[in-house]
C-alpha cells in the first residue's frame, strides 16, 4: 500500500461502449473555440522557455483568457474578401521581472501568437486579416508565493481543484477524433480545398453510428458549385473509410448539412474557418484533453489551455489523469471502462492529491479485487513522476485540446 490516497471501486454506471446512446464532438484545429486554445497554449510554451532561458525556473504565469472576437467576409467562388479582421485578445498574468531581469512578457505572447496563426491557419494574414493583442497583468502575490515554494522538486498546487481522464477510447470516440485529424492532416495535404475548420460530432444509437461533419470550404480553390459539391463528397468518402477501420458497425456520414444547393448557400470561406465570419471563440469552450467532448463521461470544466504547466492542477491533473488511465488500460488486463479523478488541495505537493480516486468496469468473470494491486501501483508511479509532464507540455509533447 501507499501513503497517497488512492481508492479504488466500481464505477456508477456502464461502460460507455455498453450505453444506448453515446454522443461525441470535437472541434478541429481551425473552429474558434480551437483557435483561441492553441494560441493560449502556444504562448504558455513561449514563456515557459523564455523563463527557463533567461531565469532558470518557470515564473509564475497564466494565459487561459484568450478571446476571439470574429470578423466579416464576403466569400466568393474563385475567392473572396475578409472585410473585417478577426480580433485576438491573449489576456492573463505573468511575471515580467524577477530579481532584476526584465522579461518581454507581452512581446513573446504575441510573437508566439503570429507563429501559430502562421502554422495552422496559414490563410489568415496576421495583421490583416487578425488583429493581435496581449494584455498581461502581474499575478496575486500569495499565489506567486505558492509557485514559488518549488524549491527545485516538487511543486505545491496553487489551487484546490480536480482533473479527469478515462480510457479507452470508445469506438465511436476513435472515429471523431481520427476523422478531423486525418481530415486536416492527409486529406488536406492533398486537398488544399478543406479550411482547418472541421467540427466533427458522433452519435452512436445502439449499433449504428452517425458522424455529422461542419467542414469549412476555402472559396479561392472552387471555382463553382459542382466543384463544391465533388470536394464534400469526397471528404464524406474519406470519413467513411476512417470509420471502417474502427467499428464493424454501420455508419453514417453527414457533411455540411446545412447547405442548401438551389439557393447556394454553401460554407464556403476565405480563409477555412468561420471565425472570418460572426463566429466567436473562448478558450476552454471547446475538447477537453482528450481532445474530445464526451458528454457520456464525466469531465472537468478547466480550461487547461494556457495555464502554467508547473503547478496549476487545473492544466496538470488533466493531463496527468489521462495519462494514468491510459497506462492502466495498456498494462492491467481485464479492464473495459476506467476514469480516474485527481483532487488537489492548495499548497499540498501535486504529487500527493487529496484524493486519487479510480472507478472501474471490468471484464466478465474479473473483480476489481483482482486489478486493484496492480492499478494503485501505476496511479503511484504516474504520480511520483508527476513533474515530467510540465517538461512534457513547454516540449509541446501532450496535447491540452
Amino acid at each position: 500500500m501507499t501513503d497517497r490516497n488512492i481508492r479504488v471501486e466500481s464505477i456508477d454506471r456502464r461502460a460507455v461502449e455498453d450505453q444506448e446512446i453515446e454522443i461525441v464532438e470535437r472541434k478541429g484545429i481551425g473552429h474558434p473555440d480551437s483557435i483561441c486554445d492553441g494560441v493560449a497554449e502556444a504562448v504558455s510554451r513561449a514563456l515557459s522557455q523564455a523563463y527557463l532561458d533567461r531565469v532558470g525556473q518557470v515564473l509564475h504565469f497564466n494565459t487561459d483568457e484568450t478571446q476571439l472576437v470574429a470578423g466579416e467576409s464576403v466569400p466568393a467562388f474563385n475567392g473572396g474578401e475578409i472585410h473585417s479582421p478577426i480580433y485576438l485578445l491573449v489576456v492573463g498574468r505573468a511575471t515580467q521581472e524577477y530579481n532584476g531581469t526584465k522579461i518581454p512578457a507581452e512581446s513573446i505572447a504575441l510573437s508566439a501568437a503570429r507563429e501559430y496563426l502562421n502554422e495552422n491557419i496559414p490563410r489568415l494574414d496576421v495583421g490583416k486579416d487578425v488583429v493581435i493583442d496581449v494584455r498581461f497583468g502581474e499575478g496575486s502575490g500569495d499565489l506567486q508565493q505558492v509557485f514559488g515554494d518549488e524549491g527545485g522538486s516538487i511543486p505545491m498546487a496553487n489551487d484546490t481543484s480536480f482533473g479527469v481522464g478515462h480510457a479507452p477510447l470508445s469506438e465511436t470516440e476513435q472515429i471523431v477524433l481520427q476523422t478531423e485529424q486525418r481530415l486536416n492532416n492527409e486529406f488536406a495535404n492533398k486537398n488544399p480545398a478543406l479550411g482547418p475548420d472541421v467540427k466533427v460530432m458522433g452519435k452512436r444509437e445502439g449499433d449504428h453510428i452517425d458522424v455529422t461533419i461542419a467542414a469549412a470550404i476555402v472559396d479561392e480553390y472552387i471555382s463553382n458549385l459542382e466543384e463544391y459539391k465533388s470536394v464534400v463528397d469526397d471528404i464524406q468518402d474519406f470519413a467513411e473509410q476512417v470509420a471502417e477501420e474502427h467499428t464493424d458497425r454501420s455508419v453514417s456520414v453527414h457533411v455540411n448539412t446545412a447547405d442548401n444547393y438551389e439557393e447556394e448557400s454553401i460554407y464556403l470561406t476565405v480563409s477555412g474557418t468561420s471565425a472570418e465570419h460572426g463566429d466567436d471563440g473562448s478558450v476552454g469552450r471547446g475538447n477537453r484533453v482528450s481532445g474530445l467532448i464526451t458528454p457520456n463521461r464525466s469531465m472537468s470544466m478547466e480550461a487547461s489551455s494556457g495555464k502554467n504547466p508547473v503547478n496549476h492542477i487545473g492544466k496538470i491533473y488533466n493531463l496527468l489523469s489521462t495519462e494514468i488511465a491510459r497506462a492502466v488500460v495498456a498494462d492491467v488486463e481485464g479492464i473495459r471502462d476506467l476514469r480516474v479523478r485527481l483532487l488537489s488541495q492548495i499548497g499540498r505537493p501535486i504529487d500527493d492529491p487529496h484524493v486519487a480516486d479510480v472507478h472501474v468496469v471490468t471484464e466478465e468473470g474479473t473483480s476489481i479485487e483482482e486489478l486493484e494491486n496492480d492499478i494503485i501501483e501505476i496511479v503511484n508511479q504516474q504520480l511520483a513522476g508527476v513533474t515530467s509532464v510540465t517538461e512534457q507540455v513547454i516540449n509541446g509533447e501532450l496535447s491540452t485540446f
